[in-house]
């Protein structure tokens, strides 16, 4: 299949806005500069062609932007099959399980907000090739955090937020401490 190296530059770049998704949109492989939007139409056009499902597959290591790329991927579909919803599909899919963003994400060396475990999106499209839903699925790659965080790096962000909340009222039976008395950190 197809293969895109990207980078992640730590800086935002004019390279993804809704001009660079309408030159790549209609385009054919190779026409333009290697891109995510590149890829995303390669597949988009295959499965209105062949009516058969398509998966890109975003992986590297962490903070290389594989979050980041899945939304961009998701935000072209949205726009190139001109989707009825007036919100942002990939703010609806990334934002629609907070619990798990918590439990599995974690402050490392190169990322703040590292997600910690693996996603799998499957994006739903009509028969006009509109998208009208998506479903995500998520799995727990690194249980090893919960009892041990290489220096500098931090559990789970859920912890530090049920300490944070330790003095409430409904947590209280948790009998929580601070992060610090917990060994979270």
């Amino acid at each position: 299949g197809i293969i895109l190296v990207a980078i992640n530059p730590y800086k935002q770049l004019p390279i993804y806005g809704d001009a660079i998704i309408h030159a790549y949109s209609g385009q054919n492989m190779g026409d333009m500069d290697p891109h995510i939007f590149a890829v995303a139409e390669e597949a988009y056009k295959q499965m209105a062609r062949n009516n058969k499902n398509q998966s890109i597959i975003v992986s590297g290591e962490s903070g290389a932007g594989k979050t980041v790329s899945a939304r961009y991927t998701m935000r072209y579909f949205a726009t190139v099959s001109k989707s009825s919803s007036n919100a942002h599909v990939e703010d609806k899919v990334l934002a629609s399980n907070p619990i798990t963003e918590a439990v599995g994400n974690a402050k490392t060396t190169r990322n703040d907000n590292s997600s910690r475990f693996g996603k799998y999106t499957e994006i739903s499209f009509d028969q006009s090739y509109q998208i009208i839903g998506a479903n995500m699925r998520t799995y727990l790659l690194e249980k090893s955090r919960v009892v041990f965080q290489v220096e500098n790096e931090r559990n789970y962000h859920i912890f530090y937020q049920l300490c944070a909340s330790a003095m409430q009222s409904e947590y209280k039976h948790l009998k929580l401490g601070r992060s610090q008395e917990n060994n979270l950190l």
